[in-house]
């Protein structure tokens, strides 16, 4: 996958929200320009993005956008989410987000699933750091830090 412009955005999708709480945080430190938006579970991230975000109460999302998405959640999983992203997310707005799995998982099966899943485009475990959304952002979005 080629580097895209710096994120505007990013949309974490996970039903902790003390993970929520301190990855807003850690984004902040990164660049507190950037507009973070938590969401509980797979269908709020969904709607939120086939919206827009006008459903929030702060600034709809920019893209380009980085994803955080879990795998278990309530209501509808990071799987599930996948499978109604894939058919109801059109192909002009996929082109400007970038999905990362992030989970406590340590099981193969969803490192496989993960592995072969084309819209994700990296695995990474829980707890993250700014350390690690740095990574991100060079890695994807080809931004360097001093």
């Amino acid at each position: 996958m080629s580097s895209i412009n710096y994120p505007k955005s990013i949309i974490l999708i996970d039903d902790d929200e003390s993970s929520n709480f301190l990855n807003k945080i850690f984004i902040k430190q990164v660049d507190s320009e950037i507009n973070v938006h938590a969401l509980a579970n797979g269908k709020e991230g969904l709607d939120f993005i086939l919206n827009r975000g006008v459903f929030q109460e702060n600034e709809p999302f920019q893209a380009p956008a980085l994803v955080m998405l879990d795998i278990r959640m309530p209501i509808m999983d990071g799987w599930q989410f996948l499978q109604a992203y894939e058919k109801e997310v059109p192909q002009t707005v996929k082109e400007n987000l970038v999905i990362v799995l992030i989970t406590i998982s340590e099981d193969q099966d969803d490192i496989e699933r993960a592995n072969n899943e084309p819209n994700i485009v990296e695995y990474i475990r829980k707890p993250l750091s700014d350390i690690k959304f740095k990574k991100l952002i060079k890695k994807y979005f080809n931004k360097e830090f001093a």
